[in-house]
């Protein structure tokens, strides 16, 4: 278990907590819902969470060009992605043997990566394979959605045995 020295609120903070205790259902699957089991979904959400973050803090604001995405509009606006339409980026995909250590340790480095996002300068930003280039506000948001999703996905995962 983790230990909670937070006690501040940050974004993510309840979806943190949902994905710790689905760390005990790490291995149930429902093919149904998913081709993949709990455990991937928790390791795809903690790394896109950990790596964005290293993305936006390593990212020079200067360089930061608005622009117009309409997937990104739409997406942004419903709040959701639909199921099955994206391919993850091989840099978040869950390595073929996940760990249960490894999920508390990324749920670690993802609470403090969460807090530090909040100090990085408006424009950082990154490179999204669907959404273009996102700055730091739209990133936050990305990451929310990202995260329900898959939480969705767990829950429905569970509740469908």
């Amino acid at each position: 278990m983790t230990e909670n020295t937070e006690s501040d609120n940050f974004f993510l903070k309840e979806e943190l907590s949902k994905i710790e205790s689905y760390i005990s259902y790490r291995d149930k699957l429902n093919v149904k819902i998913s081709k993949v089991d709990v455990a991937w979904h928790l390791d795809h959400i903690l790394k896109t969470i950990n790596k964005i973050y290293e993305t936006l803090e390593t990212s020079n604001p200067e360089a930061f060009k608005p622009n117009f995405n309409l997937s990104r509009t739409f997406v942004y606006a419903y709040g959701d992605f639909p199921r099955g339409f994206a391919k993850s980026p091989r840099i978040v995909l869950p390595p073929d043997v996940i760990l249960t250590e490894s999920l508390y340790s990324q749920i670690k480095e993802a609470k403090e990566s969460i807090r530090k996002i909040q100090d990085l300068h408006p424009k950082a930003h990154f490179e999204h394979p669907y959404f273009s280039i996102i700055d730091k506000k739209q990133s936050i948001r990305f990451l929310t959605i990202h995260t329900r999703h898959h939480l969705k996905i767990i829950k429905d995962i569970l509740k469908n045995k």
